[in-house]
């Protein structure tokens, strides 16, 4: 079956895989859901929710299966017990998938009119236009929902903003803020939602919708189980390592980092494959692999009790993600930034 996708593209689609705001299956999080449509009927549902957990693992999914949830049962207390499964080819779900729903503003990084590239930011421009969105009536005193997803992309003019909004909102609206770091956001944006920790998924989960997109994972059982361990508990880990030649590029660089300055061809090689014109993801996929080499050798070295290796693997993970940051915004040399990278990553972990 060919997919055919009618939400507007964001800044972290991918190829013939669905948007949150048009999956109709949400793969995981029971327990969390069926916490959320309990408060929802009992009428305790909170004004705003953090859904936190790692990239990748259904929690803007979530949130637009709990706004199709309000919006599909007004009235709270004859809402069922479990969320309501959306259908495709219902015009509540076309309408949410579209964004044309009046009930639900979905706020993420913005398209940049001038590059025609998306912003790295999520910019205070799009909170602005929760006041507009809630100063209009509800068609029919129903929920509207704001999503902004991932709230760990506000600028700091942009939480500023949201702050505000969260400060007095208005009857019948929720906010949910999906976040990678909770850490990154403001503690008195925190302090004013709830809390709603999700897991990565397990490994029966990220081959269920593994098996919903193309490639298939793999039927060999080793690179199986490689693929669910290098994935982390993410779909979308899972889905650039088996589409994106992510295992590949993940492995290179583990093989690069443990043999040292050795390499330099391989490292060459390396820069060449992910630096070019149409390799985005390759790219994307490079740098996240990179921070995660550091984040967990400080997270070792944190445990074993050497303070000061983790505080200097700490300090390399903010350099690093500084970098990524510049050669974005600047649209700095690519190949030399995967060089400097693989330099970076050596010298860190040799300490």
């Amino acid at each position: 079956m060919i997919f055919e996708r009618i939400a507007p593209e964001q800044h972290d689609t991918l190829d013939g895989v669905p948007e949150p705001s048009e999956t109709p299956r949400l793969v995981g999080h029971g327990q969390a859901a069926e916490m959320l449509a309990t408060a929802y009927r009992s009428g305790k549902l909170p004004h705003a929710l953090i859904f936190a957990g790692p990239v990748g693992i259904g929690k803007a999914t979530l949130a637009f299966h709990l706004a199709h949830h309000l919006l599909r049962h007004p009235a709270f207390e004859q809402a069922p017990e479990n969320l309501a499964v959306p259908d495709p080819a219902s015009p509540l779900f076309r309408q949410i998938a579209t964004g044309a729903h009046p009930g639900v503003l979905h706020l993420t990084r913005p398209l940049n009119d001038k590059t025609k590239s998306f912003k790295t930011v999520v910019t205070v421009d799009e909170i602005r236009r929760v006041s507009r969105f809630l100063s209009m009536t509800s068609h029919d005193g129903s929920y509207r929902v704001v999503i902004v997803d991932p709230a760990d992309d506000m600028n700091a003019n942009a939480a500023n903003a949201l702050l505000k909004n969260l400060e007095e909102p208005p009857a019948r609206t929720l906010f949910i803020l999906i976040v990678h770091a909770p850490g990154s956001l403001l503690p008195t944006i925190r302090s004013r939602c709830q809390v709603i920790r999700l897991t990565p998924l397990d490994a029966d989960d990220l081959l269920a919708v593994l098996r919903t997109a193309e490639p298939p994972p793999p039927d060999d059982p080793a690179a199986r189980t490689a693929l669910v361990e290098r994935a982390g508990g993410s779909a979308r880990n899972a889905i650039l390592l088996t589409q994106y030649g992510g295992l590949e590029i993940a492995e290179t660089l583990d093989a690069l980092v443990a043999k040292g300055r050795g390499d330099i061809g391989g490292a060459y090689r390396l820069a060449e494959a992910v630096a070019g014109r149409d390799q985005a993801i390759q790219f994307d996929i490079f740098n996240r692999r990179a921070l995660d080499l550091l984040s967990d050798a400080a997270s070792r070295a944190a445990l074993a009790g050497d303070l000061a290796r983790a505080k200097t693997l700490s300090d390399t993970w903010h350099e690093a993600l500084d970098a990524i940051s510049e050669t974005d915004t600047y649209n700095l040399d690519k190949k030399q930034h995967a060089l400097n990278m693989i330099d970076r990553l050596n010298s860190a972990m040799r300490m």
